[in-house]
Order: structure tokens, then sequence, then C-alpha cells
């Protein structure tokens, strides 16, 4: 039952792929991105992204004028990111010197949960920003263009959790030695 249901879910999807991927593949960067190490490694990975998108809507000359509050939001949103990891690498180092024992004693998990609210409230609000930013210009976009923005996105979503996935493994790695 639970592999028929996949199966039907499935097929929507699949039928999106094949509509979707030749335009989207004849759009595809042909090098690999770039591997995020630093802060002009981040914004250039901002860069390819905000290019793969743009190129992929082959937006027309009235849909331009939509495109330069998308752009400040994507940019906006990839720099609070960035904060926030460095926030979180700064914390990280500050507790590195100290022992598990030391950890274990004086963690605050009243502070721990408002800082994970601050965080969650700040992506959520980037995250609105972004989407009131995309309405206006999606109201004007040509089903094909939706095609291929639901097409970028799955493609998205598939590189970041790729991605999350490889650190996760590198970081286990680093763990054994």
């Amino acid at each position: 039952m639970r592999k028929r249901l996949m199966a039907t879910m499935a097929l929507p999807a699949i039928a999106l792929f094949v509509t979707a991927c030749p335009p989207a593949y004849a759009q595809a960067p042909t090098t690999p991105a770039p591997q995020v190490s630093g802060t002009e490694d981040a914004d250039s990975l901002t860069d390819v992204r905000i290019n793969v998108v743009k190129s992929a809507l082959q937006l027309t000359p009235d849909q331009e004028k939509f495109w330069p509050p998308i752009e400040d939001a994507i940019r906006n949103r990839a720099k609070n990111r960035q904060a926030r990891i460095a926030n979180a690498a700064a914390r990280v180092n500050e507790l590195r010197d100290r022992s598990p024992v030391e950890l274990l004693r004086d963690r605050d998990p009243i502070n721990f949960m408002h800082r994970r609210a601050d965080a969650l409230a700040q992506r959520s609000a980037d995250l609105k920003k972004l989407a009131d930013a995309w309405q206006p210009l999606y109201a004007t976009l040509s089903q094909d263009q939706r095609r291929r923005m639901a097409f970028v996105t799955v493609f998205v979503l598939r590189e970041v959790r790729s991605g999350i996935e490889q650190r996760l493994l590198m970081s286990e790695d680093w763990d054994d030695e």
C-alpha cells in the first residue's frame, strides 16, 4: 500500500521533470559549484545561484523590473545565513577548550532555546521577505517559466541536502581520527 501511494505521488513529479528537464539542462552551468570556505566563496556561490535561477527563468524585459528585490532578498538571506554559521562556529570554538564534564555541568537549556528561537525567527523573517519579493514576479511568469522555477527549486533543495549529507560524512570521518 505504501509503495503504491509513493508511486502514485511520484508520477506528477516525474512528469514535471520530463517536461522541465530540457530547458533546465540548456541553462545548467558547465562548471561545478565552488566549495564554500569563506565569505568571498559564499558570495561567489550566492552569485552563481542567482545567475542559475535568473537564467533558468529567461525573464522578459517586463519581468526584469521585478528582479532586483528578489536578488536583494536572496543576498540578504545568504548574508544572514553566513552570520549564523559564523556565530555557531564562534560558539563551538568557545566551548572547544572545555571538558565534556564542564559542558554538561554548565549547560543552560533555556539559553539554548532562546538562541535557537532567535535563529529560527531570523530564518523565518528572511524567508517571508524572499516570498514577498517573489510574489509580484511569480504572478507574471508563464507556465513554462513556473515549471522551470519548480525544477530549479527541487534541484537546489537536492543539492543542499547533498551538501549537508557530505558535511556530515566528512565530520564523522574527522571524528574517527
